[in-house]
């Protein structure tokens, strides 16, 4: 109780200065609104219950770019694989191989070791009807759940944080990056968005504080803010994939917004609790020194901190590989599965892995044959990743048939709805009806 009332006393104190008082001398009347609302949303917050430390955790791990499925579960011994791909179709001696047909990419070496100790479940063939081609509008409809033609105003996430967790601290979910993915948008906003703990900002989506944010982009800075922010470069998302830039949100860099929502943040939610954990936990397995590798492990340390987090969400960009794809997979499978190795092995330690899911996804494949360039274009149907102790391990699904007959316009045809991935994991690991959540019911894929 004493702790519960030392925080609200430090958010009321909070509310009234640093929203309040302290700025409101030089500041336009369109910021004093956006104070005023910031300051009901804050109020609301003080009164949160602060839960989940003890609950079900998923992780979202997006594969930004369009990863080529073929390559990465490979049909080494398919004939119309190596007819499609002559030049960069991975050979069987190149493969992990899974069965006497199907391998994963020959750099996956952590994600073999997570299949051979039943800690990873492979979906074959998932995608979506009459898909898109294009990286926004496909991740948008990865992103919302939506049918391919219609357009959602909330994410996936955003309306399970309102369906499942009302009240919940705003830290209900945590991206690492520089901007909120639009799975997150909510009718009541929740999620903290940061890349560093120490430098960390609260997005909220509605149409006011949206608006406010567009207003104070429009305004020339002509000093920087104290502190910095961060700046979106294409470097910043490991790959600089256009597939990156959520439709929607402001690029902050370093002006106004970026103290403001700063200020917002230390408001709503103790800031002091993600550092602190940051500071004090200690990782317990190595991690790639990637964008990607950085990020599991600071998620890691927030888990084994207790942080009341139900999703977090991560990405690792660059897999638009219309050129010179066979390096730049290599290099990025590679990644993907020495960070997630590593991150199963520091929850393992820290006595945590039988809470947390990790699922990964991709806005769309790639076409089944190469293009002139040694790469591949955009396409539709591919694989999916689930990783955890409980999952369903093994092949889920079937492999999509890649003879002529059996595709669309080049593309592969899937066999799995996305959204029956989602409402597998909405109902049997977070224990949520999903048919609120996604707009009608999908039939579960058991995925654990």
């Amino acid at each position: 109780m004493k702790n519960e009332i030392t925080l609200q006393t430090r958010r009321e104190f909070l509310r009234r200065t640093v929203l309040g008082s302290s700025l409101a001398w030089t500041v336009p009347a369109f910021l004093a609104d956006t104070f005023s609302a910031l300051q009901a949303e804050a109020a609301d917050s003080a009164t949160q219950i602060v839960t989940g430390k003890d609950a079900p955790i998923l992780v979202v791990l997006q594969m930004a770019g369009g990863n080529d499925g073929l390559n990465t579960v490979v049909p080494y011994a398919n004939d119309f694989y190596h007819n499609a791909r002559p030049k960069i179709g991975l050979k069987a001696e190149d493969v992990l191989k899974i069965d006497d047909s199907i391998g994963l990419h020959g750099a996956m070496k952590g994600f073999k070791e997570l299949y051979d100790g039943g800690q990873l479940s492979i979906i074959q063939g998932v995608g979506y009807p009459n898909p898109n081609r294009s990286h926004f509008r496909s991740t948008e409809i990865w992103q919302t759940a939506s049918d391919s033609d219609r357009v959602e105003k909330y994410g996936w996430v955003g309306r399970y944080f309102d369906n499942a967790c009302p009240g919940a601290d705003p830290a209900v979910g945590v991206v690492i990056g520089n901007q909120l993915p639009e799975s997150f948008f909510a009718a009541q906003p929740k999620g903290i968005v940061f890349n560093n703990p120490q430098n960390y900002r609260f997005m909220a989506n509605g149409t006011a504080t949206e608006e406010s944010y567009k207003k104070l982009n429009e305004l020339e800075m002509s000093s920087p803010l104290p502190d910095g922010g961060p700046s979106m470069t294409p470097d910043d998302n490991s790959g600089g994939s256009i597939a990156m830039l959520p439709a929607g949100m402001p690029m902050t860099g370093g002006r106004a917004v970026d103290f403001i929502t700063r200020t917002a943040l230390d408001a709503q939610h103790s800031s002091d609790e993600v550092r602190a954990i940051a500071a004090r936990v200690q990782n317990q397995a190595v991690y790639p020194g990637s964008q990607l590798g950085g990020s599991l492990k600071l998620v890691a340390k927030l888990i084994g901190g207790g942080l009341p987090t139900r999703i977090y969400y991560v990405s690792q960009g660059g897999y638009d590989t219309h050129t010179n794809q066979v390096n730049s997979q290599q290099r990025l499978l590679g990644d993907l599965g020495d960070s997630v190795k590593a991150f199963t092995d520091d929850l393992k330690a820290q006595g945590n892995m039988s809470r947390v899911l990790v699922m990964t996804f991709s806005e769309f494949g790639r076409r089944v044959s190469e293009n002139a360039n040694g790469g591949t274009d955009h396409g539709a149907a591919a694989p999916m990743f689930i990783v955890g102790d409980k999952v369903k391990a093994g092949l889920l699904g079937h492999y999509p048939g890649l003879a002529p007959e059996d595709l669309f316009q080049g593309d592969i045809k899937y066999n799995v709805d996305f959204r029956s991935v989602y409402a597998g994991v909405l109902e049997n690991w977070l224990k949520t009806p999903s048919a609120p959540i996604l707009g009608r019911q999908f039939t579960p894929l058991p995925v654990v």
